[in-house]
């Protein structure tokens, strides 16, 4: 594989285009929206010179990782030579399976569909395309750059063939691939998500305080960052969309997302996007403050 195209310039696709140019592959980054591309261009560019700070990379590896992407508004140009195409668009279903449908009339019949989905069915997205054999998912994890996991995603159809070239990709890039079958919420989230919904009805039922919650999970479980805090780093409306794929995927009211959470989204505090989820955040400020409402 040489050509790669990333749909969608947000934080994952720009995370995606930027690991896979740092490693000589020359890649097509597609968005409709040119001043997303162009914010996204800036942001690779950033994480470069962060890279480089921290002595992982040199400026002459900044320069050539640029050059090795590309920009476009036109889906049709960005994948007409792609060998693998990875999708990170937004979570919705509907969205996936008509940039899939389209995918799949004007990308070569050798090219490898993937999606970065983190939650939706792999085998349904292949169903919107005539070659399922060769879709697969890719669920990169957040910042793609530094983090080493990729749950490599086998749809109901998805070859061994394909299989076998992505997990071989992945090492290439120096990640650490884990081949998952395609069940609600693979294995990242199913357990996850859960967990952080559990932390939003401690929190919703009065157990204990937001720092209280995050506190005994750092310190008594040794994570590096506490569930709530986690929820607001994803996104809540994305914790919401992937409980709710949870839920309708299993039939189980264990899933049921807390009302807090979906009030919470309703009402547009959906964390760090926002500027405000369970904490507040500020530009350019590195302390971490409780949200007014919960205090």
């Amino acid at each position: 594989m040489k050509n790669i195209a990333v749909i969608g310039s947000g934080t994952m696709g720009n995370g995606i285009a930027h690991l896979f140019s740092q490693h000589g592959f020359q890649v097509a980054l597609i968005d409709i929206n040119q001043a997303a591309l162009d914010k996204a261009m800036i942001i690779i560019g950033k994480n470069f010179d962060r890279q480089i700070g921290k002595g992982i990379l040199t400026e002459e590896d900044k320069v050539q990782g640029l050059n090795n992407i590309q920009t476009f508004t036109e889906m049709g140009q960005g994948v007409k030579n792609a060998d693998l195409v990875i999708e990170a668009a937004t979570e919705n279903v509907a969205v996936k399976l008509e940039i899939f449908k389209q995918l799949d009339s004007l990308c070569p019949a050798d090219t490898i569909l993937s999606s970065n989905t983190s939650s939706i069915s792999i085998t349904k997205i292949a169903a919107a395309t005539k070659r399922a054999k060769r879709v697969i998912g890719m669920h990169f994890m957040n910042p793609v750059p530094i983090m080493k996991l990729i749950e490599v995603i086998r749809g109901y159809a998805t070859s061994d063939a394909v299989t076998m070239e992505i997990m071989e990709l992945s090492k290439t890039i120096g990640k650490s691939p884990v081949e998952v079958n395609d069940y609600p919420g693979f294995v990242a989230n199913r357990i996850l998500m859960p967990m952080i919904n559990e932390a939003i009805y401690t929190l919703y039922e009065g157990v204990a305080g937001i720092e209280e919650i995050d506190t005994v999970m750092k310190l008594g479980m040794a994570h590096p960052m506490g569930p709530l805090q986690l929820a607001d780093f994803i996104g809540l409306d994305v914790c919401l969309s992937i409980m709710k794929v949870l839920q309708d995927g299993f039939g189980n009211p264990k899933y049921a997302p807390c009302p807090l959470l979906v009030n919470m989204v309703a009402a547009d505090f959906k964390g760090v996007k926002t500027g405000e989820g369970f904490y507040k955040y500020t530009a350019g400020s590195k302390e971490l403050v409780v949200s007014e409402r919960f205090k």
